[in-house]
């Protein structure tokens, strides 16, 4: 008897339940587990950052204002950590979803999915949504989260996309990350509120901690996967293995070797304006934006000399529709990007508050 059969299988009773209720929901509210599965899909989290984002703008009150900001950074740091977890253990599993195991007993609403079945990913997301949003509701909207969530894992079953344990083991996965970003951000709290009086050394250590994540990353796609492999891991994510000679995101990919020498040296002469940057001290975002950058470039320079290419192994798609393959150091030079643009449009609406202040006093 192995450990599979004990607590995945739950001695068969795990495939029974999933029985009764796929076939037993009536065909009249199929409609109902499509839209639970569409609004418990990590779809929605784009929305969901936008809203907590909207809410701590307009609130008045500053106390609730840093409250759903707080839960904000939770909710992203959680999604990330959760969608890490979920990648880990679907592909270190790999078990076969109902359509793999039961053939024509199941009925499937949307296109059949036979891999990659636990844990199930909108299980998870649905639990992060109900942590996010627990600690600024009161009692009535609480029971309404709790309703979502088992809502979205019923349309999991009543979709035939999912296994109750698989339901069970997102559920139990988004609460972990949950709790973890919880006690991950107080931590790091303080840590932020003195970066910006911190060693260069400290930006620098970003930098090459981005690097190597970057770096372990395309080595384990490398050696698990062939080139040209791709390996689904949820309706709209990829993990493949493709090669870019050209830069981020492929530009310049068709281009006829000259990138090459071309990319690195200009990487290497980005790499050394940043550092410099780096060691005046900027103020912490600009130094977080710049070292991430910093980071992100390292990496894509270190493929192009030991590979001779970029590892891409990111795939985002939607309707046949794909994103180009990009990785971690990609993700990296995006993030820092963005939080450059953020601080040049939070520091301009400084600028803009204190020229309409002075012009007021003169008056």
């Amino acid at each position: 008897m192995s450990w599979k059969f004990i607590l995945y299988d739950w001695g068969g009773l795990n495939v029974a339940l999933f029985q009764a209720i796929n076939t037993g929901t009536p065909t009249a509210i199929a409609p109902l587990a499509w839209f639970f599965s569409f609004v418990g899909s990590y779809w929605t989290a784009p929305a969901m950052l936008l809203g907590f984002w909207w809410w701590s703008k307009s609130a008045t009150d500053p106390a609730r204002a840093r409250a759903v900001r707080l839960r904000l950074a939770g909710f992203g740091t959680a999604f990330l950590l959760a969608l890490l977890g979920a990648t880990v253990l679907k592909l270190w599993l790999d078990f076969p979803r109902p359509p793999a195991v039961l053939g024509e007993l199941v009925r499937v609403i949307g296109e059949a999915e036979r891999h990659y079945s636990l844990p199930s990913g909108h299980a998870t997301y649905s639990t992060l949504v109900v942590g996010a949003l627990w600690p600024l509701v009161g009692r009535g909207g609480r029971t309404g989260l709790v309703l979502y969530a088992a809502l979205v894992g019923w349309s999991r079953l009543a979709a035939g996309m999912h296994f109750p344990a698989d339901v069970l083991a997102g559920w139990s996965l988004g609460l972990s990350c949950t709790v973890l970003a919880g006690w991950l951000i107080p931590a790091a709290a303080p840590v932020w509120r003195t970066a910006r009086y911190t060693s260069t050394w400290v930006w620098y250590a970003v930098a090459a901690s981005a690097v190597m994540a970057d770096q372990l990353a395309k080595s384990v796609i490398s050696r698990t996967y062939a080139y040209g492999d791709q390996v689904e891991v949820t309706p709209f994510f990829n993990l493949v293995h493709v090669l870019n000679p050209g830069a981020a995101f492929s530009f310049l990919a068709g281009a006829g070797g000259w990138q090459r020498p071309f990319l690195i040296a200009l990487g290497l002469v980005a790499s050394a304006w940043l550092m410099r940057i780096l060691w005046q001290q900027p103020p912490r975002l600009e130094a977080l934006g710049y070292s991430l950058i910093l980071g992100g470039a390292l990496g894509n320079v270190a493929d192009r000399v030991l590979r001779g290419a970029v590892v891409d192994f990111l795939d985002f798609h939607w309707r046949h529709t794909h994103w180009p393959a990009f990785n971690l150091a990609d993700v990296a030079i995006t993030l820092g990007v963005t939080l450059l643009i953020k601080k040049g449009l939070t520091q301009g609406k400084v600028v803009d508050a204190k020229a309409i202040e002075n012009y007021n006093h003169y008056q």
